[in-house]
């Protein structure tokens, strides 16, 4: 019994962590793993999106970083969420993050898995919504502008996302999760005549 509690244990850690590394190819998200995108052509370059909204404070409400801060305990509903996103369950994804946000009105991380739940699910509306709520807690960093981009990007919206991820990229020249969503966009933009 101990083996699968430390093993279950391990796999949100280690989630946890791959979260806010990155996403890659055609089993995660921007900040959180998932299915492909289907804005996304077939044999275009690995999304990447960065995640680690919990190291970016800068410009953030000190009142609100030690909720943001808490890590996340193994059966709660935001581990739980991104676990049914990491299987591309996003509706489930949802409903967990959602009540995540609802326990824990300040936590970067939730309003981050709502926000790339509702993205999946194509429901973009409510995905600018959670991304307007992640901004008033961490800011524009250049971390919440790339998943923002990356977003863009599943909605086809190019323009919007160049911009964006430029801007990512501007406050943080170096990171290379930004620099791949860059070329992701490129890659997918190239693919799309006239689309640009």
């Amino acid at each position: 019994m101990s083996i699968d509690v430390h093993r279950f244990a391990f796999v949100a850690l280690s989630g946890l962590l791959w979260l806010a590394g990155c996403e890659t190819t055609a089993v995660k998200l921007p900040e959180l793993p998932g299915a492909a995108p289907a804005a996304v052509a077939v044999g275009t370059p690995a999304p990447v999106a960065d995640v680690d909204i919990t190291g970016s404070t800068a410009g953030a409400d000190p009142k609100l970083l030690p909720d943001n801060m808490t890590p996340s305990l193994p059966n709660d509903d935001l581990s739980v969420g991104k676990e049914h996103f990491r299987q591309g369950q996003y509706g489930m994804a949802e409903k967990m993050c959602r009540r995540a946000v609802e326990a824990a009105p300040r936590s970067a991380e939730a309003w981050l898995c709502l926000a790339a739940s509702y993205d999946r699910l194509k429901r973009f509306e409510l995905a600018d919504r959670a991304y307007g709520q992640l901004i008033k807690i961490t800011g524009r960093t250049p971390a919440v502008l790339n998943n923002i981009g990356y977003s863009y990007i599943l909605r086809g919206d190019y323009r919007r996302a160049h911009a964006t991820l430029l801007a990512a990229e501007a406050g943080d020249p170096a990171n290379p999760f930004i620099r791949n969503n860059l070329a992701l966009l490129a890659e997918v933009t190239r693919t799309k005549e006239g689309v640009r």
